[in-house]
């Protein structure tokens, strides 16, 4: 898998193993979790219902656009770490890597599970040529220590407004 191996956690009590996984192999492990993610962070639920786009992510994986990292605790999935991969238009003598979605289940959250998840995802994407990586933080969800700790910098400020119906 794009030379990226499985990472094995020792140590003392339950430790998820860290993987890089195609998409056909992790759906329908996700949908349950993706569910609680929607539940916890989503705004306008009301108005905007989780549904995804199932054939754009198959479409960006055939392009090699998709990266998709798991933390997995006996086969159960945990967690996932999930980028696009692609050139920037402002910057096109660099790879940027940029956060999809991230989530962790709330049992995993304390400890280093979250950190070893995105050095992974780091580790792997630095093999493949990445030279930046983004990670987007909801404002009423941030986890602003855990970028800080891993010395990731604030760099912009995004503003959003429902204009449906």
């Amino acid at each position: 898998m794009r030379g990226c191996k499985t990472f094995r956690s020792l140590g003392a009590g339950l430790v998820p193993n860290f993987q890089q996984e195609f998409l056909a192999s992790c759906v329908d492990d996700a949908k349950h979790l993706l569910d609680l993610h929607w539940q916890e962070i989503a705004i306008n639920k009301h108005k905007i219902k989780l549904n995804p786009h199932w054939e754009a992510y198959q479409e960006l994986e055939k392009e090699n656009q998709l990266r998709i990292y798991t933390a997995r605790e006996n086969q159960k999935l945990v967690g996932y770490f999930v980028l696009i991969i692609g050139m920037n238009l402002h910057y096109k003598d660099h790879v940027f890597a940029v956060n999809d979605v991230l989530y962790l289940h709330k049992d995993w959250r304390r400890g280093l599970t979250g950190v070893k998840l995105v050095k992974f995802a780091e580790k792997c994407l630095k093999k493949e040529g990445v030279s930046v990586m983004t990670i987007n933080t909801k404002t009423h969800r941030p986890f602003d220590k855990l970028m800080e700790y891993l010395r990731f910098n604030m760099v912009e400020r995004v503003y959003q407004k429902y204009i449906g119906d």
